[in-house]
């Protein structure tokens, strides 16, 4: 195992035993807060279980914001699409927790008053300060929890779902108010409060630094705008920007930017796609294909447009290898992050690509890539045909790359494609660690 394999390991083994000890610390000072003659009182377990759950829950909403803040450290460790996954998979945990608190505190406050737990309900939300905020706060989390779901997030348009998420952080606002004014466990526990204000500030620090302050800094520095728009095929178009001291924008090939385009009806969204070339005199250019209302629009930019960034980000890179050589498989407009990274990595790294496409016209870049493949005594196989007619399977790609399982293999395009790719590289007998991947999934 390489250095920078055992430094990723390391640095995220510190990042487990980080959250780790940051859920002890909780259930720790939640359990403190708890006493056995209120524990012993009509409705007092239920009472307790429900503040440990509210505030378990309130953790991991800040740990899912947290995995997606753009912290760097978090990305060169990580990866964006590792702290992606992670985020997803704790994603129903504050839902679930948060509305079983809901529930025990109704019951619980209930059970104390001798009343029904619906009755006790309508009280909190009318009596009790915060309450009424913090119900708000979780149905808006409700609402971005169902559009995470798979089958909802591709009907959707990523702007409606980038726009839904936002609201993420008006449900943690909200989540806060309710928590400081109404949670027993701060009352007479400096500590506790003490704790919950650092960790909400801290993470709402970190927000703004790296969401907002860091992207702006940068944006204003490279002064990045709009110098031509070149159409590659049918509904595909390269923009090609110039900039200012952009060797200072540490972009490897593989990496994406968050890009924000500073015109009339886009400037209010970002969008993440990969640079399709490394920066050339202060040139960098990304290729897009029309996939919805705002890569639609960009064909129409006109030179001159500003362009606010945030990245770059992943690490889909040539540092990601274990060997010299690599094969890079792309479908449609999945080239572009694989021309980018074809083109950096290293003079002496062989690399065979493979490009998928139902239609000729759909093979973009095709020219550059072979011209960068060939350079390094490499070829380029062009998959051109419907899905049963052009298989993408085991077989298929060691008849092509007969030295497939000795190879690094890098692979971007739709999450149909890219799962059958890593799966048939698996049974080819590529190793889990020398199979890297570039998701289009939001």
């Amino acid at each position: 195992m390489d250095t920078a394999v055992r430094s990723r390991r390391r640095g995220a083994d510190l990042l487990v035993a980080a959250a780790g000890l940051g859920l002890l610390i909780t259930v720790a000072l939640a359990v403190s807060a708890e006493s056995a003659s209120g524990l012993r009182a009509p409705g007092g377990v239920a009472t307790a279980l429900g503040r440990l759950t509210g505030l378990l829950g309130a953790y991991a909403m800040l740990l899912m914001v947290l995995l997606v803040a753009r912290l760097p450290a978090l990305e060169r460790v990580v990866g964006q699409d590792r702290l992606l996954s992670w985020h997803r998979r704790i994603g129903g945990w504050p839902i679930v927790l948060i509305a079983i608190h809901g529930v025990l505190i109704s019951v619980g406050y209930g059970q104390a008053a001798k009343t029904g737990a619906l009755h006790e309900l309508g009280v909190l939300l009318t009596s009790y300060p915060g309450v009424l905020a913090g119900t708000a706060g979780f149905g808006l989390l409700l609402m971005a929890g169902v559009t995470s779901y798979r089958n909802v997030r591709r009907r959707m348009a990523y702007e409606t779902w980038w726009a839904v998420h936002l609201y993420t952080y008006l449900a943690l606002a909200l989540a806060f108010s309710h928590q400081v004014t109404t949670g027993a466990a701060f009352v007479g526990h400096p500590v506790a409060r003490a704790w919950w204000t650092a960790v909400w500030l801290g993470t709402a620090g970190v927000v703004v630094a790296y969401r907002v302050l860091l992207p702006t800094w940068r944006s204003l520095r490279h002064r990045l705008r709009v110098v031509a728009v070149e159409h590659e095929a049918p509904g595909v178009v390269s923009l090609v920007c110039r900039g200012h001291r952009l060797d200072r924008l540490a972009f490897h090939g593989g990496q994406f930017l968050q890009w924000r385009f500073l015109a009339r009806g886009l400037w209010w969204q970002a969008h993440p796609y990969s640079p399709s070339a490394l920066v050339h005199d202060s040139h960098l250019r990304v290729t897009v294909r029309d996939l919805g209302d705002h890569s639609g629009l960009l064909a129409r930019l006109r030179p001159g447009t500003r362009i606010a960034v945030e990245g770059p980000y992943g690490t889909f890179t040539k540092h990601a290898r274990r060997g010299d050589r690599v094969l890079l498989v792309g479908a449609g407009v999945g080239v572009t992050p694989l021309r980018a990274l074809l083109e950096d990595l290293p003079a002496h790294v062989q690399a065979d690509v493979i490009l998928r496409a139902s239609t000729p016209q759909e093979l973009v870049l095709r020219e550059e890539m072979a011209r960068l493949a060939a350079r390094r005594g490499g070829r380029v196989h062009e998959l051109v045909g419907s899905r049963t007619e052009v298989r993408v399977d085991r077989d298929a790609l060691r008849g092509l790359v007969p030295d497939l399982a000795e190879r690094d293999v890098y692979v971007c395009g739709p999450d149909g494609f890219a799962d059958r790719v890593v799966r048939a590289a698996r049974g080819a007998g590529v190793r889990g660690d020398r199979i890297h991947r570039e998701s289009f999934a939001f």
